[in-house]
């Protein structure tokens, strides 16, 4: 074979290949290019009302709005937002099916055994939107005016003082286990139905601590239905500026609740990065910005990437606090 003949061969070899990439990627870059051609879904595994709810409706008006297309939220309660994760990982990976990604998403893979989905594996990451501390909250019959005066008042009481907890796994559980586990106290831990119920049992006097998130908790402390001791981001909150860090008492506690998008896996580039464009200027939006930081939501506004590190850490970070407890669903 001459030179000139293997050259022209692998000339067409070569352009046979580039034809075949183009057709194959030439459906997927159409319905990107057209995105969106109808109605959105954001599924949201938790009751109307709580605050992944109100912050998810927040995001689909948003969307609504840019995409000129509209964005139905679907309450898909229970399981620790498990089923409704699942529901999206099964969905066609097309756009129009979204997933808000709650902190249980980074807590579930260390308390169930047999997901039938890998959430890092097979849920795109699409943008991070807040960041929410959440706030250690006692009953106003509680004597202790500071998170240090609280630990010597459970260390001089083992087992006495009761932390309410929203559900085995959620955020404000997960929360106060690290917080046990820190400060090297001891409690019993009643669990609730959810925030709400947990909020009433705190407020009827059935349970002495709790951790929820801010924007749940801002009422009941604004009016005295029960007291902050802290918050428990690294830095106090504008939300609640008088009240102090955590971990001024407790050195090494964070935590937090991070909300955001995700998709299917296999869902188009060029549509996961319209969904983050539209996202992040949402979250530079001056009023979407105000009704989000009302609520005493830090902003988090990135890449698809630095969502995706973002919900890695998370994983890992509450893997060591659940298995070193031994919670179990």
């Amino acid at each position: 074979m001459t030179k000139c003949l293997r050259r022209n061969i692998l000339r067409l070899m070569f352009s046979v290949g580039v034809v075949a990439a183009l057709l194959t990627a030439s459906p997927r870059l159409s319905v990107a290019q057209d995105y969106p051609t109808k109605p959105l879904r954001l599924v949201v595994g938790f009751p109307a009302g709580g605050p992944n709810d109100i912050q998810g409706r927040m995001l689909a008006q948003w969307l609504s709005g840019r995409l000129g297309q509209p964005v139905t939220v679907e309450n898909k309660p229970g399981g620790s937002s498990n089923p409704a994760t699942e529901e999206v990982v099964r969905a066609p990976a097309d756009g129009y099916t979204l997933l808000l990604v709650g902190p249980a998403n980074a807590i579930n893979p260390s308390i169930y055994d047999n997901l039938p989905f890998n959430f890092l594996r097979d849920i795109a990451p699409v943008a991070s939107a807040i960041r929410e501390p959440l706030v250690m909250l006692v009953h106003p019959d509680v004597p202790a005016k500071t998170v240090a005066e609280f630990i010597a008042l459970a260390k001089a009481n083992p087992g006495k003082l009761k932390m309410a907890s929203t559900g085995k796994g959620s955020s404000p559980h997960v929360s106060g286990l690290l917080f046990t586990s820190l400060a090297g106290v001891d409690m019993e831990i009643v669990q609730y139905a959810g925030g709400g119920p947990a909020l009433k049992g705190m407020i009827d006097g059935n349970a002495q601590m709790m951790f929820e998130p801010m924007s749940a908790s801002i009422e009941p402390v604004r009016s005295g239905k029960l007291r902050a001791l802290a918050v428990t981001t690294a830095a106090r909150s504008t939300a609640l500026p008088d009240v102090p860090a955590l971990s001024d008492a407790v050195p090494g506690y964070e935590a937090s609740a991070v909300t955001g998008i995700g998709v299917p896996v296999q869902t188009p580039q060029p549509i996961v990065e319209r969904l983050n464009q539209e996202i992040n200027a949402g979250l530079a939006d001056p009023a979407l910005r105000q009704r989000f930081t009302d609520g005493g939501g830090i902003i988090l506004a990135g890449t698809p990437a630095d969502f995706g590190k973002l919900l890695e850490a998370e994983t890992a970070k509450w893997a060591k606090v659940i298995k070193s407890s031994g919670a179990k669903p």
